[in-house]
């Protein structure tokens, strides 16, 4: 008998764990019950849908074209360069930005298949669709820098040029000389080693760690206050805009946003950055990264030895600025300036 509860007491543990560890569905747009479809849409090879915005002067004007990446717990309203740019400025330059919603965030339809191989591909199709020429310019902010990457591996003869701003970097690249990558995981909160860790090992969980109430889930994606540098606490009232989007870049869920997110960045990836030779040997192109030297997401110590190490990417250390600072005044103009260099 004894033996007979233990067995039931067992499956019953067991049929409880796996329900705690197993996401609930994502609401897709405009499926009964979901967020309804407000974005224009296009659709993809495989039949998901992709939501974008257009900013700037037409595409059909344009003289440049860029495709702008969102980071976490972002969506396609939160493109910070050519929105910032003065009326002004956006016709003197002719520049045309495309911001759209990675999958599973916003109005993207979510891809439980997501790859960085995949999300560039989306990339392409996205601008093929659109009509945006042979070659167009890419800008990723903090995890959407993964994208770029994505980019400069998989289709580097699409690209006028790209951008890297605060790039989120995946602590696992091979590349990074072992002491270097513990030193700059160990500046990150307890909580966030600890969220990056199941990320990395035991992604099957990620859903399960960051919404279990024993132990704290991720403090960037609770925004915790620690992880704002000074720069970034003056900066945060530009951020007010959000508020008229607030709660769309989750709403179909957070397991295939922010968690399908951390589970692609963190994860083993396809190929190591570091390993990339430069795709632009006569200089076709312009390849930036911007960093804050006090930016608490991400440590600057990693960013300065892909400077070293890919001497092609120019890099530019912004001093006393933290992760935020491309919201600071001049800073989108500088870096569309940068990426235009040279390029009529």
């Amino acid at each position: 008998m004894y033996k007979g509860i233990t067995l039931l007491l067992l499956i019953g543990l067991l049929a409880w764990a796996y329900q705690a560890i197993l996401p609930p569905p994502p609401k897709i747009c405009g499926s009964p019950g979901g967020p309804p479809v407000t974005a224009t849409r296009i659709k993809l090879r495989d039949g998901r849908h992709l939501a974008y915005r257009e900013l700037g002067v037409s595409k059909e004007i344009a003289k440049h074209k860029f495709i702008f990446v969102h980071g976490f717990s972002s969506c396609r309203h939160d493109e910070v360069i050519v929105s910032r740019l003065s009326p002004e400025v956006v016709e003197e330059l002719g520049v045309y930005s495309l911001s759209f919603d990675k999958p599973g965030y916003g109005e993207s339809d979510p891809d439980p298949r997501r790859t960085m191989k995949s999300l560039t591909l989306d990339i392409e199709e996205l601008a093929d669709q659109l009509g945006l020429g042979s070659k167009f310019y890419v800008i990723g902010y903090s995890m959407g820098g993964h994208a770029v990457w994505g980019c400069l591996k998989y289709i580097p003869h699409r690209l006028a040029g790209a951008a890297l701003l605060a790039p989120v970097i995946n602590y696992w690249w091979p590349g990074f000389p072992a002491n270097l990558s513990t030193e700059a995981y160990r500046l990150q909160l307890p909580q966030d080693q600890w969220a990056l860790r199941v990320a990395h090992y035991l992604p099957f969980l990620v859903y399960w760690w960051n919404t279990q109430k024993f132990f704290p889930g991720s403090g960037v994606a609770a925004r915790r206050p620690e992880i704002y540098s000074h720069q970034d606490t003056q900066l945060l009232h530009k951020l007010a805009y959000r508020q008229n989007h607030k709660g769309v870049a989750t709403q179909q869920g957070e397991f295939e946003s922010l968690h399908r997110d951390m589970r692609v960045g963190f994860g083993k990836w396809e190929f190591d950055p570091l390993d990339l030779e430069n795709p632009f040997p006569s200089n076709e192109a312009n390849i930036h990264l911007w960093m804050g030297d006090e930016d608490r997401f991400v440590p600057v110590m990693l960013q300065r030895y892909i400077a070293k190490k890919l001497s092609w990417i120019q890099y530019h250390e912004l001093q006393g600025a933290g992760h935020l600072f491309g919201y600071a005044d001049g800073m989108s103009e500088a870096i569309v300036r940068a990426l235009l260099v040279g390029h009529k």
